[in-house]
């Protein structure tokens, strides 16, 4: 879908991706000018991404739409390390062989989000590539010597490793790393924009100043901006992306296309209009005549409409109608919760088998829930919080329980 280029910072700013910028004029001038290289990074500590990585890759999607030259990075270098930011303990350190394994998986997930081919294809590039081989002495010497340790313990990264009395000399090294990223980005691309979440704001103003740094000391010009979108909060200003279950992933081995899909249709209804304006490309007066008018019809479209773009059209369908399907009482597309037959067979608590499934947080919970009628089993309210439940209550080896009106879990014998 075309953007268009002489107002995308305008068009950034009012979705609600603009957040921090190096220098307001530069960055606007860049994104609204002449077509220019733009990049974002990611660190392969997993072998998905979360959906905060899909807010950058949305970002730089409409600069790849509005005619701007993608790149995405992908750090098997920085991985190595581990990114300090937000953090209060060291990342746990993952061997070369699972870091390749990490970049292999998320680089087929980020082909899924840009145009990796046609006539302005985004460029995915590994930082390993430039660091190996790179002599440390001479690592530091050329780079090293731009960084005052002062003004890096300053940062709000590794001041809170301080805070935990836990920085180690390793973690020191990422914030060089990721700045030399954008310097060697620049000259060998031509890049002069990074964009990425508000938590990296500190090591991309670091490429920045090393930028500037080493243009003064060679008596050339510096032109290196960077723009960061804000963390993905609610409105009760939590991270958005955790689910009972952990993280919400984009691989739907690691979260079915159907719990994504209930993730974003049981989020709150002040929540609906920045998710509609964030991960979907329809107008801004069309959002805010249907959020105000309909706000389920709103939920239901902004569900289908972020599943289509990370699971395509298909998928979405499918995950719908299985949401419609429960709503309606049907219950056999609900997702399944194994258990084994040797604790059945001793008997099993409702509200223990509540927290088993995460339907409730805690015996507590369940036990609110159950008091206040908001337990279903078998279609039927459960009453009683202190019963239990052995094999002969199942129908044919399953049971369905449902919380609310929309979640709904079948507990199956294995």
């Amino acid at each position: 879908m075309k953007v268009d280029r002489s107002h995308l910072f305008e068009t950034l700013k009012e979705r609600g991706y603009v957040y921090q910028m190096s220098n307001e004029e530069n960055v606007r001038k860049i994104v609204n000018g002449e077509p220019t290289t733009v990049y974002v990074g990611i660190d392969p500590t997993a072998d998905s991404l979360h959906i905060g990585h899909f807010f950058s890759l949305m970002m730089i999607k409409y600069f790849q739409d509005a005619g701007h030259r993608p790149i995405v990075l992908i750090g098997g270098a920085t991985a190595m390390v581990g990114d300090p930011s937000g953090r209060t303990d060291m990342r746990k350190m993952q061997t070369k062989e699972q870091i390749e394994h990490n970049l292999n998986e998320v680089k087929g997930i980020v082909e899924r989000f840009v145009d990796t081919k046609g006539e302005n294809p985004a460029v995915i590039v590994n930082n390993a590539d430039w660091f190996k081989g790179y002599d440390y002495v001479d690592f530091m010497r050329d780079i090293g010597t731009y960084f005052n340790v002062n003004t890096m313990l300053s940062n709000d990264a590794y001041a809170r490793r301080l805070e935990e009395g836990g920085l180690t000399f390793l973690e020191m090294g990422y914030m060089l790393m990721q700045a030399y990223d954008f310097v060697y980005l620049n000259k060998t691309y031509g890049c002069n924009l990074q964009i990425g979440g508000s938590d990296q704001w500190g090591n991309m103003i670091a490429g920045t100043e090393l930028s500037r740094k080493m243009a003064f000391a060679d008596g050339k010009k510096h032109n290196l901006e960077c723009l960061t979108c804000p963390l993905l909060t609610n409105s009760e200003g939590q991270k958005m992306g955790k689910t009972a279950k952990g993280a919400l992933w984009v691989a739907r081995e690691k979260t079915s296309v159907f719990d994504f899909y209930q993730y974003f249709y049981n989020v709150p209804d002040k929540d609906v209009l920045l998710l509609l304006k964030l991960f979907t490309r329809i107008p801004l007066d069309e959002i805010n005549d249907i959020v105000e008018h309909d706000i389920i019809s709103a939920k239901r479209r902004m569900a289908f409409e972020i599943t289509k773009l990370v699971h395509g059209e298909e998928e979405a369908i499918k995950a719908q109608q299985m949401a419609q399907n429960l709503f309606a009482q049907g219950g056999d597309d609900a997702p399944e919760f194994e258990i084994a037959r040797s604790l059945i067979e001793r008997g099993i608590g409702i509200c223990d088998l509540l927290v088993m499934t995460k339907l409730c947080s805690s015996k507590s919970d369940a036990r609110r829930m159950i008091e206040g009628g908001g337990i279903s089993m078998k279609g039927e309210k459960v009453d009683d919080f202190s019963m239990t439940l052995k094999v002969e209550d199942f129908e044919n080896n399953s049971i369905l329980l449902k919380k609310g009106k929309k979640n709904f879990i079948k507990v199956v014998i294995k």
